[in-house]
């Protein structure tokens, strides 16, 4: 039987573990994250599956230590899994696998290596993106690539769609990628890293909006909707956070550029350009804020946005 030691975590992990589960892989081990406190956990938990299934779990601070290598190896596994866990391996973890250590990254490689992929290709305007399964080196995400599926990216879905498409893709490349690694079959196409890109970490200031442009102001409003932190404007009495907006196909008509407006029973940016956008989804200082709510507070007078 295969056995294979696995860090997991979030959605994509609990979805690929049960693709090993359906492919009789002997899980021996199973490291995954507690939970920080300071996050909101809208994702399911892989603890909690492994301990519907008796299986051994620790979350180590730091998987690199001597200590939890050693665990590791004398397991013997044929092969590592990292299914969407958060640390780099050293060179000394990767080659407790026999056979190899293998990481589903959620982009198709060689572009948006690094993390948070998903919001970044939603961000960047990305009309795709996908599950990659590659073999793991010391250099993050760039080793050879087993398989990988495309998912599209739609004018307006946000990044938590995009990840919900993207977890079916990641579990649908592991299940037909599982019989050619078992049998040592699996293909090894070598990445040019030249023909891609690396992006790092985001933090929840990262999603402060600049007003040049509508289409770009929509593509950060989708990257980071929630369940991510959001969108963000500093307007005179306070921070406005926008979670939805809408392209509008004309500029209203004697509206000045970087202002915020309410007509018609709508709040309607315009960019620095005179690119317009309709923000459908609002919260002014943690409450709901509407164009009603916009007028009571502000008045008919436009509003000074920031670039």
């Amino acid at each position: 039987m295969t056995r294979a030691v696995v860090f997991a975590y979030h959605n994509v992990g609990v979805a690929c573990l049960s693709v090993l589960f359906k492919h009789k892989i002997d899980v021996a081990l199973v490291l995954t994250h507690t939970d920080n406190p300071a996050e909101l956990i809208w994702f399911d938990s892989v603890a909690a599956l492994c301990k519907s299934k008796g299986l051994a779990v620790i979350t180590p601070e730091d998987a690199n230590t001597p200590e939890t290598v050693e665990r590791i190896r004398v397991l013997q596994p044929d092969f590592l899994f990292s299914f969407y866990y958060r640390s780099m391996f050293k060179q000394a973890l990767l080659d407790t696998a026999a056979r190899g250590a293998l990481n589903m990254h959620g982009s198709l490689l060689p572009k948006y290596r690094g993390r948070v992929p998903i919001n970044w290709a939603v961000i960047n305007g990305e009309a795709e993106t996908g599950a990659t399964l590659h073999y793991m080196t010391a250099k993050p995400d760039a080793g050879d690539i087993v398989d990988q599926q495309a998912v599209s990216i739609l004018p307006d879905e946000t990044a938590a769609d995009v990840f919900k498409k993207v977890t079916v893709a990641a579990a649908q490349v592991l299940n037909r990628s599982l019989p050619g690694l078992i049998a040592g079959s699996a293909p090894r196409l070598k990445q040019d890293l030249s023909a891609g890109s690396y992006f790092g970490g985001r933090k929840p200031a990262d999603g402060r909006i600049d007003w040049a442009n509508a289409q770009r102001v929509h593509n950060l409003v989708r990257g980071v909707a929630p369940p991510y932190p959001g969108a963000f404007t500093a307007l005179p009495a306070g921070t406005l956070k926008v979670y939805r907006t809408q392209l509008e196909p004309q500029t209203p008509a004697g509206a000045q550029n970087l202002t915020l407006v309410a007509r018609n029973g709508a709040c309607l940016a315009v960019c620095a350009d005179g690119s317009a956008l309709r923000l459908l989804e609002m919260e002014f200082e943690g409450k709901s804020f509407t164009a009603h709510d916009f007028l009571a507070l502000f008045g008919d007078n436009p509003v000074s946005l920031e670039t």
